[in-house]
């Protein structure tokens, strides 16, 4: 079996059993005048790192490797939006609402789309999860099952939400979780490298973490 350079020791890869996961790298995330922003983000720090996300896509594609895209959104009836969720952020532009990319957060409207240089192709599944977790009230786990993958690899954003509470989901059903440090990022410095030290604290207790190079390296002899 090889192994990955990681922390807080080499993740033990099995490319047969591998998966790469792209969280969310929506337009309303990314770009200037979408959701992200409307809550007074700087979604610069989104953007910075689509060219290291692009390489990881581009390295699990080559490698024969499935790719698998999530997208936060809602019904357009809002029938799966609860109270509680839609209440919290911009008071003056929520989820539902009509915002500068269409209608924030909702299945097909602009600003839900993932970004264009990062666009799945033909024959990738594209996860569209009402809630942070990428299993909650989706089939992704009959997708993994399905795929015969019990490996993950994420990228995408934001590290402490989305991610880190995908990481937490398939830790708890089986799955070995790697996370691609500069593929992932967060509107506050502070909280990625929070989330990525709590996930990797007490001998990978969550999951590990990795840097892009490393695992290209490795899944290009898979």
């Amino acid at each position: 079996m090889m192994g990955i350079k990681a922390e807080p020791f080499a993740f033990p890869v099995k490319h047969d059993e591998l998966a790469l996961i792209v969280i969310d790298m929506q337009r309303d995330f990314a770009e200037p005048g979408g959701f992200g922003a409307s809550l007074g983000n700087d979604v610069s720090r989104i953007t910075r790192i689509v060219p290291d996300v692009k390489r990881l896509i581009q390295g699990f594609r080559n490698a024969g490797l499935p790719v698998i895209h999530t997208m936060e959104c809602h019904r357009p009836d809002l029938s799966d939006l609860p109270p509680a969720k839609r209440d919290r952020g911009n008071p003056a532009l929520r989820i539902g609402d009509e915002g500068p990319m269409g209608r924030i957060l909702i299945s097909g409207e602009p600003g839900t789309a993932i970004l264009p240089e990062l666009a799945p192709v033909k024959g990738e599944v594209v996860i569209e999860k009402p809630g942070k977790g990428a299993f909650y009230a989706t089939d992704l786990g009959t997708v993994l099952q399905q795929k015969g993958i019990r490996q993950l690899v994420f990228a995408g954003v934001t590290t402490e939400v989305c991610v880190q509470t995908t990481m937490r989901e398939a830790n708890d059903r089986g799955y070995e979780c790697l996370l691609a440090e500069e593929a992932t990022e967060s509107y506050f410095p502070e909280f990625k490298a929070a989330a990525i030290a709590m996930i990797r604290a007490q001998g990978a207790i969550v999951g590990w973490t990795a840097h892009v190079d490393d695992i290209l390296e490795s899944i290009a002899h898979a």
